[in-house]
């Protein structure tokens, strides 16, 4: 294998022990649009809806931990005939989601005795492929909502290909829309021994985790990082290299993560989104985390992933200071 092939296969490996991403699903993209092999597979009995309220937080009954996935017989006699957007099929099973409005959340949580779970909870303790799911799930129907009318004409708009198109209803020239996702960099920026970590405003005390930003028009994914760190914190990068990306549903992102290198540690903050940015050296963050001064974000976002990699590459696990 050569040089080059490694380095693919580290990103990919990378790429799919993120949380929320690398889940084996068959979208089936081919067949939304096929009503009568939708309406077979939500009938079948080893299909599966997660059901979500208007926030994109799934239910956990009273006496389980993770969110349930309800059989067609329990989705029909909960919620009736509320319509269901196919995610795909995978380890023999058909995925469907479905959202119910506020009213019908709070009887079935009086009903059922369930509670809400949002997906940064989810995220922390569902299996992969759960966890990837519910992202799946919370993504496409926070776009379903965020697509009630055209941009274009203003007509109300009406859900089509199992929820994966919205339609424009105008009947003098119906315009056609598709999901979208709102691309952003993360990066962690090296120089010498030491990166660069940043703080907002609010974060809790300590809180210092890697900088990002979304992609602007005409913009390449490496022209971003130069940017947004040149913004944030004055910093020049040199170049940037791809280390694996992260679907981010919060509402509708897909993180891109880089790993960077810095031409100097001059820091200047110049778009005041960062309330301070500061170089820290293994021995810093090591030292910072066991005396409870420092804090990285959790396992759940990819931040973490980048300083953990920066640091494994040094020889320390994030793992064990964590």
């Amino acid at each position: 294998m050569s040089i080059g092939q490694e380095r693919d296969k580290a990103a990919a490996t990378r790429a799919r022990e993120n949380v929320f991403a690398g889940i084996d699903i068959d979208r089936m993209s081919e067949r939304r649009e096929d009503r009568l092999w939708i309406e077979e597979l939500e009938a079948a009995g080893d299909t599966r809806f997660l059901v979500l309220d208007s926030e994109g937080n799934a239910f956990v009954m009273a006496d389980a931990e993770q969110p349930q996935w309800m059989s067609p017989t329990m989705r029909s006699e909960r919620f009736g005939d509320i319509p269901a957007t196919f995610l795909g099929l995978a380890n023999g099973n058909a995925w469907f989601t479905l959202v119910v409005d506020e009213a019908q959340a709070s009887l079935y949580i009086s009903l059922c005795g369930a509670r809400r779970m949002s997906l940064r909870e989810a995220g922390l303790i569902l299996p992969a492929f759960e966890a990837g799911l519910f992202a799946y799930a919370k993504g496409i129907t926070h776009w379903q909502r965020q697509t009630r009318f055209c941009s274009q004409c203003g007509a109300p708009t009406l859900v089509v290909a199992s929820g994966h198109r919205v339609q424009c209803t105008n009947p003098d020239g119906p315009h056609m829309h598709f999901p979208r996702t709102d691309a952003a960099i993360i990066v962690i920026v090296e120089h010498g021994d030491a990166c660069l970590l940043g703080r907002q405003h609010g974060w809790p005390t300590g809180r210092y985790s890697t900088l990002a930003g979304f992609i602007e028009p005409g913009e390449s994914l490496e022209d971003a990082v130069r940017r947004e760190v040149r913004e944030e914190s004055g910093v020049e990068v040199l170049h940037a290299t791809y280390h694996s990306s992260q679907p981010w549903p919060l509402p509708a992102s897909l993180m891109v993560g880089f790993t960077a290198t810095a031409k100097s540690r001059d820091i200047r903050l110049r778009d005041e989104e960062l309330e301070d940015a500061r170089w820290f050296t293994v021995d810093d963050i090591v030292q910072g985390m066991q005396a409870g001064t420092l804090a990285v974000p959790p396992p759940l976002s990819v931040s973490y992933r980048l300083i953990e990699h920066w640091l494994a590459l040094r020889g320390v696990d994030l793992g064990s200071l964590v």
